[in-house]
């Protein structure tokens, strides 16, 4: 056998070693990650004006307009009216919808449906089903005074999570259409790193 064969032999057969162990490796790796945390993508909120609503939340709280409010046709020609009679059902005629963005990339998706005007947002943190969302300022004093100015409520005191000890603040407000969130002036993670309920 000369030295090409030779080489091409040796090459083959540490490939297939070498494949075989990526194979055995990836494996045990499919094994041992079974579950890991996920990463939050967008939250979808129903306003009654979604112009205002985009207003709002550009010039309040400064995210990122990615798509300007647009119509949505009840159709089954493309793939954004298939997905839309899939979730909403039939008979919704026409809703708008509006895509943003906070600072750190979190999709914040604004639905405006006919029936939107009529169904006011009701404060029920008994019921089961998504309370709230939080935003993230190191200003929230700040931020509360400019959600109030347009038209927004401050529905508790700011208040210190380790009061005297840490500057971690929190405070749940209104956007000007109803719906509650909260502002923290850390991470979560800070805010809870001690255990916050001293």
């Amino acid at each position: 056998m000369n030295k090409i064969s030779l080489l091409v032999v040796g090459i083959l057969m540490f490939a297939t070693i070498s494949n075989s162990q990526t194979t055995d490796t990836m494996s045990n790796l499919n094994e041992s990650v079974k579950t890991y945390p996920k990463t939050f993508s967008h939250i979808g909120i129903t306003v009654p004006n979604i112009e205002e609503a985009v207003k709002f939340y550009t010039e309040v709280l400064g995210f990122y307009v990615i798509m300007e409010p647009t119509l949505v046709k009840e159709e089954n020609e493309t793939a954004i009216g298939q997905m839309c009679i899939d979730v909403f059902g039939e008979g919704w005629g026409t809703f708008k919808i509006a895509h943003l963005s906070t600072g750190d990339k979190i999709g914040f998706e604004l639905f405006e449906f006919k029936e939107s005007e009529e169904f006011k947002a009701t404060f029920e943190p008994f019921r089961t089903g998504l309370f709230h969302f939080s935003i993230q300022d190191p200003d929230v004093e700040g931020l509360v005074k400019k959600i109030v100015d347009a038209g927004g409520k401050q529905r508790m005191p700011i208040r210190e999570y380790y009061p005297g000890e840490k500057p971690y603040r929190m405070c749940y407000v209104e956007d000007p259409f109803g719906t509650v969130f909260e502002i923290y002036s850390h991470s979560y993670e800070l805010h809870y790193s001690q255990g916050a309920y001293k």
